[in-house]
């Protein structure tokens, strides 16, 4: 039986290669790599990867690019988009240009790695929770981790942000494409089952996040997610933290 293949694209050559090696390690996949767009199309059709990861801030040809190009070739390639944070705008344009998956750099090489397995072979686990009574176990431990989750980063529970949020993040689990559209499908589902608007839903949760970097608890949601996320000049935004909450609680509690 053959290893998966896995494509790395990153005009970054050093960290290209290491991501690589490190993948590599893991003796699960067959990896290999190049280092701009162009070169990531003609891989795609002679190497044939399950999946890829694509830089999506390269120059000539960006990962946008790459992911236009592939679709109108007809060539379906898994992919998880990965950059630097950047804006929600972008990150939906690259989920909706064919990226199964966005993340953010650095990369947890453990996280990224169950998240190509994932993404290569599609998970059964979902056929779990047909049930109502399996239903309710996942929405019982999705709000204790959500709870521990924004305490430890400092979001206090009694503002309306804490529990849009949460709602927010349990809605983007059970599709994740929604977080495609946070403005037009996500705000308005959560303001629906508070009785509330989309636009206050927006802010409530952006002042939340707010209160969160205000306490200056930084190492603290670094340590949450494993890597260095932010810094105290860094504030994500309502899609970026959203995405991260629930890409960290699909991988660690296989939910």
């Amino acid at each position: 039986m053959r290893k998966t293949r896995i494509l790395v694209v990153d005009d970054n050559v050093a960290y290209c290669d290491e991501l690589k090696r490190e993948l590599a390690a893991t003796e699960l996949f067959e990896v290999s790599a190049v280092y701009d767009g162009l070169s990531a199309i003609k891989a795609c059709e002679s190497f044939r990867p399950d999946a890829m990861v694509l830089d999506m801030m390269m120059p000539t040809i960006d990962g946008l690019d790459v992911l236009h190009t592939l679709s109108e070739s007809g060539l379906k390639v898994h992919t998880i988009a990965v950059s630097l944070p950047i804006g929600d705008e972008f990150v939906s344009r690259a989920l909706s240009s064919g990226a199964r998956y966005y993340m953010t750099k650095p990369l947890n090489v453990k996280a990224l790695a169950e998240r190509l397995i994932d993404t290569a072979t599609p998970s059964e686990a979902a056929c779990a929770l047909a049930t109502p009574s399996a239903r309710a176990q996942l929405s019982r431990t999705l709000d204790e981790k959500l709870s521990n989750i924004f305490i430890t980063v400092g979001i206090p529970a009694h503002i309306k942000g804490y529990h849009y949020l949460r709602e927010a993040v349990k809605l983007t689990i059970e599709n994740p494409d929604i977080i495609n559209s946070i403005t037009k499908r996500l705000y308005p589902a959560v303001a629906v089952r508070f009785a509330t608007s989309p636009s206050k839903v927006e802010r409530a949760i952006r002042h939340a996040i707010e209160v969160a970097w205000n306490k200056g608890k930084i190492e603290n949601v670094n340590h949450i997610f494993g890597i260095k996320v932010y810094s105290a000049n860094e504030k994500p935004t309502n899609g970026e933290f959203i995405a991260l909450v629930a890409d960290k609680l699909l991988i660690e509690g296989n939910l």
